[in-house]
């Protein structure tokens, strides 16, 4: 490591101050003027490409804030394979380590509250700069011992965009820290992640700071998340004052809207609280939250009205995992559970819902979706759901991975080959398999169906149930409508639940995905269906007066105007809402501590009450580059990656990045991994960095697919497909065209 550190030449280095797996801090001065520096440097002499996203992001959110409260970062210098980080040096030492040094005698409720409140602070300005923190924990703050002066370090997995959705990953690659994470951050709970989200972490590190311990504090990865998913925090069995106990607990609230929704209202409850310790040295119990009003439209994502189909989605889960609940007594089943509606009614949400089970009971959840505009690519959503199972498996340990090795291969015996050929990934668990003999047509069909149906039974099982959720299936092909039946009507199968969302009003009694349904029941598989139902006006009203954060009453106006406009549709309804305050319709009222509308205007505007005009009109307002883009993207499908989208626009990926940047600040287009952070003020001349970039990205719904596509004239539509299609094709090697055939016609 001498080596490295010799090549920062400008820096004198003088000792270690943190050694961890993945990265090394040193202290040391510049060469020039002797200034105090902190250095950080990655271990791997070849890093990831991800652990080069973190490492540069420290450096990219944080050069433009001069905040009094966070560490200036001073420069990134290229080293080696990768960055160094450099940063001032303020004689701070983690909080972690000071509260370590600490007497028992000196561990104040007045100093903790002094600490408290300057964090408070920080948390407010980087709320303030539109900063989600996602990591703050004791070793991430830091305090100079002789001043007392706090502030926050490392913005590795920190995010500019104002929420960000989280996808099913193994425990043990959640971003954060595992004891700090917020539930929404375990991609368990149903919910985005926002700035509220760091006022969970800021609980459990207040807990810990005045317990001593963490409120959760098993060393099981799975039974953590399951902590932080559904149980309370223990009670404190120090005499902590009732006021500091029930703000951790409001900061520790599962639900982001029953948090502190703003930095300044927890900061006012801890000065009033360090007022009456210094007056009277006891806090007397007052309310909470009474100066804590959020400056942000939210729109809570919490499900209204959809209690009774959630309920019978669960049952069906546990009917499947557990043995007992199983009409099958000894051992679980197999079920289809189907939840049928409109486009937006909410299908995808409701299902999200078996997530909090599923940790419970250590079951694997897995997603593929069916295109609208790729209904010719056979298995899509099968092939996508368990890519998705397979990088879950990729990052256990590797005892795991030589068990799973083990159970595939004594499912699938020497016809390997014949499921990596459709996913790719399993090569990495199961090394390279031998080629298999040539079949043709419904002989090779019939050997892939017997075949992928061992493979799933593989993760089926007692201590692990899986869910498999296919959406869309109303655009699913025949191939995977026949994979689908047969997989289902397997005797052998058990502890597995498929749920299947399809639009009711684009199927017919003789449309192939009701014949296959109609098979399957046939062959005495339990299936189920429910329906979901426009919100009526009481439901949409709870939605409408929770967003303005008033009363019923006085929301009515303008569930009224909703409710004609959107006839109840959850997507449509939350996306009016958002254009209404976007176009500055909705505002807050300070006067009386809620947003209000401007009922009179809004009823003169022209508002369509078609959802695909109205998503176009929100796109037409991006800039002409954004929605170029986005017409390409539509094109390849609800999901796609930067490299498709660099060949068919012919510009390089930091432009390309670029573009689709407002289109992700605006929540139209999700990113999928963090690695999109690479491209936020990267150089051309950075790229040499990396060889190889993946980021893949997904329209926020099918609506806002189609309204990207409507947005190409019709007479030019055949013609942009035919030129993507052709860029493709002259850009991928004559060896993997056989692989991409489907994507390339």
């Amino acid at each position: 490591m001498n080596l490295t550190i010799r090549s920062l030449s400008d820096y004198k280095i003088s000792n270690l101050i943190h050694d961890s797996s993945r990265t090394l801090v040193y202290r040391g001065v510049t060469k020039v003027n002797s200034q105090p520096v902190i250095i950080k440097l990655l271990r791997s002499e070849f890093p990831s490409f991800n652990e080069l996203v973190q490492f540069r992001n420290q450096y990219t959110i944080a050069r433009n804030l001069y905040l009094e409260g966070i560490v200036q970062p001073l420069a990134l210098e290229r080293e080696r394979n990768g960055y160094a980080l450099i940063m001032e040096d303020f004689g701070g030492i983690s909080l972690a380590e000071y509260y370590q040094k600490l007497s028992s005698d000196a561990k104040d409720i007045s100093q903790f509250l002094d600490i408290a409140i300057q964090i408070a602070e920080i948390v407010y300005q980087l709320h303030q700069n539109r900063i989600i923190h996602k990591d703050i924990k004791p070793a991430n703050i830091l305090i100079n011992p002789e001043t007392k002066q706090v502030k926050i370090i490392d913005f590795s997995i920190s995010s500019l965009l104002p929420k960000e959705t989280r996808t099913i990953q193994n425990y043990s690659v959640l971003e954060g820290t595992l004891a700090y994470i917020s539930p929404e951050q375990t991609g368990r709970m149903n919910r985005g992640i926002d700035y509220r989200s760091d006022f969970y972490s800021l609980g459990v590190t207040f807990f810990e700071i005045l317990n001593g311990v963490l409120p959760f504090e098993t060393t099981d990865p799975m039974e953590l998340v399951h902590c932080h998913i559904t149980k309370t925090p223990p009670k404190s069995d120090s005499q902590l004052p009732t006021a500091l106990v029930d703000i951790v607990l409001k900061l520790m609230a599962k639900n982001a809207e029953d948090r502190y929704q703003s930095a300044l209202g927890l900061k006012y409850d801890l000065e009033k609280c360090l007022r009456q310790w210094q007056a009277k040295r006891k806090i007397e119990y007052f309310e909470l939250g009474e100066r804590d009003i959020s400056d942000r439209f939210l729109i809570p994502e919490k499900l209204y009205g959809r209690e009774k189909e959630v309920g019978a989605l669960l049952d069906a889960f546990n009917r499947v995992a557990i043995p007992s609940q199983s009409p099958l007594g000894k051992r679980g089943g197999s079920e289809i559970m189907l939840v049928a509606g409109f486009s937006g009614i909410g299908k995808t949400v409701v299902v999200n819902e078996v997530h909090k089970p599923i940790v419970r009971q250590r079951g694997y959840f897995i997603k593929g979706k069916f295109d609208q505009f790729q209904r010719n690519i056979p298995f899509s959503a099968f092939v996508q759901a368990f890519r998705d199972l397979m990088g879950q498996l990729l990052s256990e340990s590797d005892a795991q991975l030589e068990e799973w090795k083990v159970k595939i291969l004594k499912a699938v015996g020497e016809n390997g080959k014949v499921i990596i050929n459709v996913i790719p990934e399993l090569e990495k668990i199961i090394g390279e398999q031998p080629p298999v003999p040539e079949l043709s047509g419904s002989a090779a069909q019939n050997r892939f169906n017997l075949l992928f149906s061992k493979f799933i039974q593989v993760f089926a099982t007692e201590n692990h149930p899986l869910v498999i959720f296919i959406d869309d299936l109303q655009w699913a092909d025949s191939a995977s409508l026949k994979l689908m039946q047969l997989v289902m009507s397997d005797v052998e199968s058990g502890y597995l639940l498929l749920l299947g969302a399809y639009r009711d009003n684009e199927v017919f009694a003789a449309h192939p995905l009701m014949l296959s349904l109609d098979q399957i029941a046939k062959s005495g598989v339990t299936l189920n269906t429910i329906t979901l139902a426009p919100l009526n006006q009481k439901h949409l009203n709870n939605l409408v007066a929770d967003t303005l954060s008033c009363g019923a009453q006085q929301a009515l106006p303008l569930t009224e105007l909703v409710h004609q406009k959107t006839k109840g549709n959850p997507f449509f309804a939350t996306q009016f809402l958002k254009g209404l305050h976007e176009d500055g319709w909705i505002s807050f009222n300070f006067d009386v501590g809620y947003w209000e509308c401007d009922m009179t205007r809004v009823r003169e505007l022209s508002l369509t009450d078609n959802v695909v005009e109205f998503m176009a009109g929100r796109l037409h307002k991006l800039p002409e580059a954004t929605q170029e883009i986005l017409k390409l993207a539509a094109c390849i499908g609800n999901q796609f990656d930067l490299g498709t989208l660099v060949v068919v626009k012919e510009k390089s990926e930091v432009q390309v990045a670029s573009y689709l940047w407002i289109a992700l600040q605006e929540g139209l287009v999700l990113p999928l991994e963090e690695t999109y952070k690479f491209f936020q003020g990267t150089q051309e001349k950075e790229k040499a960095l990396v060889e190889e970039t993946s980021v893949r990205y997904k329209f926020l719904h099918d609506r806002v697919q189609q309204a990207a596509y409507s947005l190409i004239a019709e007479s030019e539509k055949q013609a942009t497909h035919l030129k993507i299609g052709r860029l493709l094709l002259s850009n991928t090697p004559e060896q993997e065209r056989e692989e991409k055939i489907f994507d390339l016609v």
